[in-house]
């Protein structure tokens, strides 16, 4: 499987690498795009390579999708393709994975009404108020979407979204 990840420098430097590196692991393929391609810095100052940007990717070629958190997601919503990318992968029903923040992409893309899922707290009424029922548990899943709160609840999110990805 190919897995893509959106996101930008400030990200929250574990909710990117760890599950980059856990997903590998699986045996799968790991894109990350954002704005430019070279190198994205997240907010302890891990550096990310950028494979793609966000205006080379097909969301047709890829399989899965991860939106980590930390100051990313802010940014990567003003990208009217990132949020399309998201939008069509939500839509056509491929496993997506959201934590901290990530969830922002998906408001932007309005995908979210009638879920169920939740996030960091900081967001908890953004995700309320676009239709989501947000509850305070480590992972929450619902159909194709796979989200957690913060970097505590590393272990629970990535178990459960490789599950779908088998």
């Amino acid at each position: 499987m190919k897995v893509l990840f959106l996101s930008a420098d400030q990200f929250e430097d574990v909710e990117l690498i760890y599950p980059l590196h856990r997903i590998r692991e699986e045996g799968h393929e790991v894109y990350v795009a954002s704005f430019e391609r070279g190198t994205i810095t997240g907010k302890h100052g891990y550096p990310v390579k950028v494979d793609l940007t966000f205006e080379e990717v097909d969301s047709d070629e890829f399989d899965a999708l991860v939106l980590p958190g930390g100051r990313a997601p802010e940014r990567v919503r003003l990208s009217e393709k990132a949020v399309m990318i998201a939008r069509k992968m939500f839509e056509d029903g491929k496993p997506v994975a959201s934590i901290c923040h990530g969830p922002q992409i998906l408001i932007s893309a309005g995908v979210l009404k009638g879920r169920k899922g939740t996030s960091y707290i900081g967001i908890r009424d953004d995700l309320i108020n676009a239709g989501v029922e947000w509850v305070d548990e480590p992972v929450v899943v619902d159909g194709n979407w796979v989200s957690s709160r913060h970097p505590g609840d590393l272990y629970a999110w990535m178990r459960e979204f490789v599950k779908l990805l088998r």
